[in-house]
């Protein structure tokens, strides 16, 4: 067996350069991250590179050449593996817009690359995880990750905070308890209908009808599935909504530019879908209609518009009555909201005033105002939070003050009526931001072939965020 020093004598001046790039930039690293326990690792680069104990090249001086070919793409593909794994997790990572709740804003089928460096990486939390699943690992479809470890939230020093008119994306903060064959509407708003209809006990029920539900899965925080909303509400400001305008401490803020909300057409017949196409409505917003009002005298379509294209709706020969905000008509439940199981009375179209938690600052608890705070003390922040005749206890001390750990946002979509967000389901944590869509790196509509505009070429490489600048 060689001695060290004769490893070290046979090492070639070149790989010497290459070790001391290579330990600049992973001490480098190791700085940002802020974990010095890291510099361990450099230990196993410096045999990697120069001593060599570890016969990782075994297979190169093997005779079997089909030996040396499997383990030259397996070698590839690990390196490939674990580069992908620190740009995904530090840098940033591409993401498909699934939903319309960002039309005209972003559309369905754009591809983004998300910036993770915009707001501080996130040290991911599930370390162990596969690069390229979130959290199911196609065809197998088994877990991407493994549960341990689990590591305490911690973000790296970034370019700027989050602003108000930020694109964001984020993973779901409802998404910890998961019904496998049910996962929209999630876990907590099937219980809150199960419990309206009555059901006691709705986990359990949940739980004995594992046909209808399938599996019960949780879900570390980085690992839920990933959301993308512009932030409306900061930290520390006080939110109210009424009728669909939005008062931050008392004041109306603007509205994005492509905002969009659902309109009652009334019409005389049948609008064609090449013209629906052409104003830019998507056919799952119009291939219902038209529909019979059920308080009489005409039929309508229920789509949503920009001011834009409403002006072009009601100068068509087919609309033959003043157009509707669908939250004015009365013909639509606007229930449900958040939060889940009080009886504030809110609706989609008027919330609130409530305070968004910010770090550090002190909330004086009440019974009333519990419901909009409890899941962030109990779920978000790791507290035991019980009511016990009248009082509050968190971690058993009764208490009538909690200190938030962390900063919360309030999250909606631009496609205002269409959109599953902070309304339904509350505030969203700091632990759970991701990071903010830079640009579209390709777009397809899928409701188009390949020769017929399938490809949107004025939205590659298009500034996925342009009207932040408006609340800036």
């Amino acid at each position: 067996m060689k001695s060290f020093k004769e490893r070290l004598s046979e090492v070639k001046t070149t790989r010497w350069i290459r070790f001391a790039v290579v330990s600049i930039l992973f001490f480098l690293f190791v700085i940002w991250i802020g974990n010095p326990w890291l510099l361990l690792v450099w230990l196993l680069l410096a045999d990697i590179y120069i001593t060599g104990y570890i016969p990782f090249t075994w297979w190169k001086k093997s005779k079997s050449k089909t030996t040396r070919v499997v383990m030259g793409w397996v070698d590839a593909i690990v390196y490939a593996l674990v580069l992908v794994y620190i740009i995904f997790a530090f840098i940033g990572q591409n993401y498909k817009i699934p939903s319309s709740s960002l039309e005209k804003s972003l559309l369905v089928g754009d591809y983004l690359w998300v910036n993770k460096t915009i707001y501080g990486p996130r040290v991911p939390q599930t370390p162990l995880h596969f690069p390229l699943a979130q959290h199911t690992l196609p065809v197998v479809n088994t877990k991407s990750y493994i549960d341990k470890p689990q590591l305490e939230y911690h973000r790296l020093p970034g370019l700027r905070s989050i602003r108000r008119g930020d694109i964001v994306v984020f993973n779901y903060p409802q998404g910890d308890t998961v019904c496998l064959k049910i996962q929209n509407p999630d876990y907590y708003q099937i219980c809150a209908a199960l419990r309206a209809q009555g059901v006691a006990d709705p986990a359990a029920y949940i739980r004995s009808n594992k046909a209808e539900f399938g599996d019960i899965v949780w879900r570390p925080v980085d690992r839920r599935e990933n959301y993308v909303k512009r932030t409306i509400g900061l930290p520390g400001e006080r939110l109210r909504i009424v009728g669909d305008r939005i008062f931050i401490n008392g004041k109306e803020i603007a509205e994005p530019t492509n905002v969009q909300f659902n309109y009652i057409v009334p019409v005389s017949g049948q609008i064609s879908p090449e013209k629906w196409r052409d104003l830019g409505v998507r056919a799952d917003d119009y291939a219902n209609g038209p529909v019979d009002n059920p308080y009489g005298g005409y039929r309508f379509y229920d789509v949503p518009l920009t001011a834009e294209m409403k002006k072009t709706v009601e100068s068509w020969p087919e609309v033959i009555a003043p157009l509707i905000r669908e939250s004015e008509s009365g013909l639509y439940d606007l229930g449900g909201t958040w939060p889940l199981g009080a009886s504030y009375g809110w609706t989609r179209p008027d919330m609130g005033e409530f305070w968004i938690p910010k770090r550090g600052a002190t909330l004086h608890l009440t019974l009333n105002n519990l419901p909009i705070y409890e899941r962030a003390i109990r779920v978000y922040e790791g507290n035991d939070l019980q009511v016990r005749d009248g009082k509050i206890y968190i971690n058993g001390k009764q208490t009538d003050y909690y200190t938030f750990k962390m900063d919360y946002y309030w999250m909606m979509g631009d496609n205002r009526d269409r959109s599953a967000d902070s309304r339904y389901w509350g505030f969203v944590p700091e632990d759970h931001i991701v990071g903010s869509p830079a640009f579209v790196i390709v777009s397809f509509d899928e409701e188009r072939g390949l020769f017929d505009g399938k490809i949107r070429f004025n939205r590659i490489f298009r500034d996925a965020n342009p009207d932040a600048a408006k609340w800036n």
